[in-house]
């Protein structure tokens, strides 16, 4: 039995993974998996390292945390192309979408490690110092549900805007607190910021030269579950169901993942791994600009498109 864990269990930003479990893609490629309803964001990769999963489906520079520069693990594949993060900010503040110069003397609420190294980077190539906004921890959740922080931070005066996936976002636009300020992966932000980050399923070099053939069918599966939920976004209700998601999580997830679903495809190409290793090198994640092959299992490119 393989295990797998995904870094924020209802976000839409790796939810093709969950997916691939949930649907019984995995499966159908002949390999048991059992997904690990925990939030990964805290120790996906030392479980990664450990043992205790096989699979981890978060930001492509994650695993760097337990693996410095990569070494021990690699990018099997995307499991969406492109920066994810969204920042919303309070409906009643009026500034032009977009303008993140007007975003100085804010409060801006975002989760630790991952989504927070990329808001301080994305701030600071737009050209504002990190003491022009104030940066604000999240308010503590009591689960393993982390989509209500956007919506929290605003309710409670915690902050001016928020810093996270797209679910928080749609959450928070919801209950009528928050509109889109910043959405990387459509062109939002500093030129570039599309390409900090992407989604990507991320394995250890032992699975890798041990077993290979169990690597390759994880790519198939995710393949198969990208094209499924392109071709019916319906199915995203189905595992949101089966995640126990509350309920306003189960009804808004189809319509994220068929917004996103353009964007589902397994290639890590040439721009992607620049963009990764601009970035890892801004924030001191590698002490050297690194082959793709040191990143990523080449090896089984082919099996992105074909």
């Amino acid at each position: 039995m393989y295990r797998l864990m995904v870094a924020d269990v209802d976000s839409p930003s790796y939810f093709v993974a969950t997916a691939a479990v949930k649907l019984g893609f995995f499966k159908a490629e002949g390999v048991d998996v059992e997904f690990v309803p925990e939030y990964g964001a805290k120790s996906g990769p030392e479980k990664l390292k450990d043992g205790s999963i096989h699979f981890f489906g978060g930001p492509a520079f994650a695993a760097t945390r337990a693996f410095p520069m990569w070494k021990g693990a690699k990018l099997l594949c995307a499991l969406a192309q492109y920066s994810y993060w969204f920042m919303g900010i309070r409906k009643d503040i009026d500034i032009p979408r977009g303008d993140v110069a007007a975003l100085k003397g804010l409060r801006i609420a975002s989760s630790f490690k991952f989504p927070r190294t990329a808001l301080r980077h994305m701030l600071m190539e737009a050209g504002l110092n990190l003491d022009d906004v104030q940066i604000v921890e999240s308010l503590a959740s009591e689960s393993e549900w982390h989509s209500l922080d956007g919506v929290k931070a605003i309710e409670q005066n915690h902050a001016d805007a928020f810093w996270g996936n797209g679910m928080r976002l749609a959450l928070a636009e919801k209950a009528g607190l928050a509109k889109l300020h910043l959405d990387l992966r459509r062109g939002d932000g500093p030129r570039g910021a599309q390409y900090y980050n992407f989604a990507a399923l991320t394995v250890t070099d032992a699975l890798i030269k041990n077993e290979p053939e169990i690597a390759a069918a994880a790519i198939r599966a995710i393949r198969a579950t990208q094209e499924a939920l392109k071709a019916d976004a319906s199915l995203a209700r189905q595992v949101g169901a089966d995640l126990l998601f509350p309920k306003d999580q189960t009804e808004l997830i189809p319509t994220l993942v068929a917004r996103d679903s353009p964007y589902y495809t397994a290639d890590i190409g040439a721009e992607a791994i620049e963009g990764l290793n601009r970035f890892a090198g801004a924030n001191g994640l590698t002490e050297r600009k690194l082959d793709p092959d040191e990143i990523v299992a080449t090896q089984f490119s082919k099996l992105w498109t074909s």
